[in-house]
């Protein structure tokens, strides 16, 4: 048995491994903040409009910073560096959020430390895929160990706030932060063919006067903004309908656990990105359409099974597809500029979704597979474009 359960598992060379091991810090703490910061952000007094104000920092940071601070980095081609450098820097930025008073001085710091914390999701996915391609390696089974601990992150967090006051959960955060940092210490240099510029280097390529890029980029945004509602409103609602804590833990267990079973089986998988895309656009349609409807609770473990397709397939054919759109020494303007046109979609799809859910409740789902339709229409527009 323990040896069929070991043959599953993804083989990782040492390259791999480091990176598996990094990923695996970074969604840990990303696993930490995103359900339980606002509970630290409502323990010093701030309300929730200003709760709102300060998580939305992060979003603007990645895009209109990230982008520019990419550039920079693809310009002097050292990624590992920068990557070191920001993930050190970050644990120094949040040990001064913890320490910041009051609303101004908590966003003022909350916002700074963004600069340098955003950025480093797109560098990693850039040194990923440069050094990934060198192996022949696939960038599903590296970052697969990013969901398992974004959802042990999930459990460790909610225990650990069960036995400290949560004032101090930052702390914790910045501890996190500690651990990722020296596993970004740990991270293999490029090979130097294809992490240093050569003398015959290609044209740079401006990705906002791509219309194809821009079109999958926005088709992708759509796909994953439709989760806004789920994000922020399904434990809510699922509290509401009757469900336990616990069982709503469970339901967003099985999510993440079907994430990581197809970053697992993705290296098996030969579609192309935007076949990827154009399967997270079905898989969020029907989930979405299915989640309008007030599915009974019996159905609601096949329902989260989608998030493999919704995120996960979306998630893989974005990298993929931004990393063989950009030339060699552009990756991670390309990641960067990919994850803004995401982040837009996000950030005004989640300041809507409050008005959205107050005024129709469960309904808004099917908004939510609406425009999940839509991004699917935007793919089979650049189809015919590309043809």
């Amino acid at each position: 048995m323990r040896t069929q359960m070991a043959a599953a598992l993804p083989r990782l060379d040492r390259f791999g491994a480091r990176l598996a091991l990094f990923y695996a810090g970074f969604m840990f703490v990303l696993g930490m903040q995103v359900p339980f910061l606002p509970l630290w952000l409502q323990s010093r007094g701030l309300r929730s409009q200003e709760i709102a104000f300060v998580l939305a920092a992060p979003i603007v940071v990645r895009m209109f910073v990230t982008p520019i601070v990419s550039r920079l980095v693809d310009r002097h081609s050292d990624t590992r560096r920068a990557l070191v450098f920001a993930s050190f820097a970050s644990v120094a930025g949040f040990a001064i959020i913890g320490i910041a008073e009051g609303f101004f001085q908590i966003l003022l710091a909350f916002s700074l430390t963004a600069i340098l914390f955003m950025p480093i999701g797109a560098l990693a996915d850039a040194y990923a895929l440069t050094g990934l391609r060198s192996r022949y390696s696939g960038y599903g089974s590296v970052r697969l160990w990013g969901s398992v601990a974004f959802l042990i992150a999930n459990l460790f967090a909610g225990a650990l706030l069960s036995v400290i006051a949560v004032h101090s959960f930052i702390w914790a955060i910045v501890l996190a932060l500690a651990a990722m940092s020296l596993f970004a210490g740990l991270l293999a240099p490029l090979p130097a063919q294809l992490g240093e510029p050569t003398a015959a280097a290609p044209v740079s390529l401006n990705f906002w006067r791509l219309p194809q890029f821009l079109l999958i980029a926005a088709a992708a945004s759509l796909i994953q903004a439709s989760h806004s509602i789920y994000y922020t409103f399904s434990a809510v609602a699922w509290t509401a309908g009757g469900l336990g804590s616990a069982a709503v833990g469970t339901l967003w267990a099985i999510g993440i656990g079907a994430e990581i079973v197809f970053f697992a089986v993705s290296g098996r998988l030969a579609h192309h990105p935007i076949a990827l895309i154009g399967m997270g656009a079905a898989g969020a349609l029907l989930r979405w359409t299915v989640m309008g409807l007030n599915p009974p609770v019996l159905l609601l473990p096949l329902v989260q099974c989608l998030h493999a397709f919704s995120f996960g397939a979306t998630h893989l054919g974005s990298i993929q597809y931004a990393g063989r759109a950009a030339q060699t020494r552009q990756s991670a303007t390309a990641q960067a500029d990919f994850g803004a046109v995401l982040a837009f979609g996000g950030a005004a799809t989640t300041a809507f979704s409050g008005v959205l859910y107050s005024a129709i409740g469960g309904s808004a789902y099917l908004v939510m597979a609406g425009m999940a339709g839509i991004g699917a229409m935007l793919l089979v527009v650049e189809g015919r474009l590309r043809r």
